[in-house]
């Protein structure tokens, strides 16, 4: 019994004498899960919803301008833009190299960006990423009412564009507030990853909603109706 469990602790201790590895790229210890026997980890779907008190182009410049993220967005240390393309239908198209981090650790991966002007902006994860299974993070600009209530609170911005109760103006798509809602999906390559990062991967949409109503505080000042 002594014999078998010193040939299986071998390959442990050795490992541990490894080169240094980031949090994102743990060897693979799917052994340690609690869940032994799922081969590969779920994906995780979060739903957010706001509305914010800004016009729709001002919303989705803040979103399509990947190169900034770093400055707002949650555990984003780095980006950098591929390539870019501009499409006829005025559509944007890039593929970025985002680096994530959490403490000392940190990752990077490619994504494709889509950029639908005051629609739309998704990116989706490479599925050569070391990191994800799958990543797919889509935010959407939908007009809404005048009246809607908000948090962010001011002199008045767009007060001629004030629309009755309900409705929302018709004069101008753009004009604000604007109902931004954020569909984030995920599974981690590996099951460790997820068992890691459980304790705090589940308010990542939260913490990206407010970092980007935090943002366009900075950028273009308390919004009103």
């Amino acid at each position: 019994m002594l014999k078998v469990l010193r040939r299986r602790a071998l390959p442990t201790a050795y490992r541990g004498t490894c080169r240094g590895r980031t949090f994102f790229t743990l060897p693979d210890l799917s052994s340690l899960s609690p869940f032994p026997d799922t081969n590969e980890p779920e994906t995780q779907s979060y739903h957010e919803r706001k509305i914010f008190p800004y016009r729709r182009s001002e919303l989705y410049q803040i979103v399509a301008d990947v190169a900034s993220y770093p400055a707002f967005v949650p555990y984003c240390t780095g980006s950098r833009i591929l390539q870019r393309k501009e499409c006829q239908d005025g559509i944007t198209v890039m593929e970025a190299e985002l680096t994530v981090g959490f403490l000392a650790f940190k990752e990077s991966y490619v994504s494709k960006v889509t950029c639908k002007p005051l629609e739309s902006v998704e990116a989706v994860a490479s599925s050569s990423t070391p990191l994800f299974k799958t990543l797919t993070t889509v935010w959407r600009f939908q007009p809404a009412s005048s009246d809607s209530p908000h948090l962010s609170m001011g002199p008045p911005r767009h007060s001629s564009e004030r629309s009755p109760v309900g409705i929302t103006s018709r004069t101008s798509p753009d004009n604000g507030p604007t109902l931004v809602t954020l569909d984030l999906a995920f599974a981690f390559a590996n099951p460790v990853h997820a068992t890691v990062s459980a304790t705090f991967i589940g308010q990542v949409s939260k913490l990206m909603v407010k970092a980007f109503e935090e943002r366009c505080i900075t950028v273009y000042g308390l919004g009103t109706k």
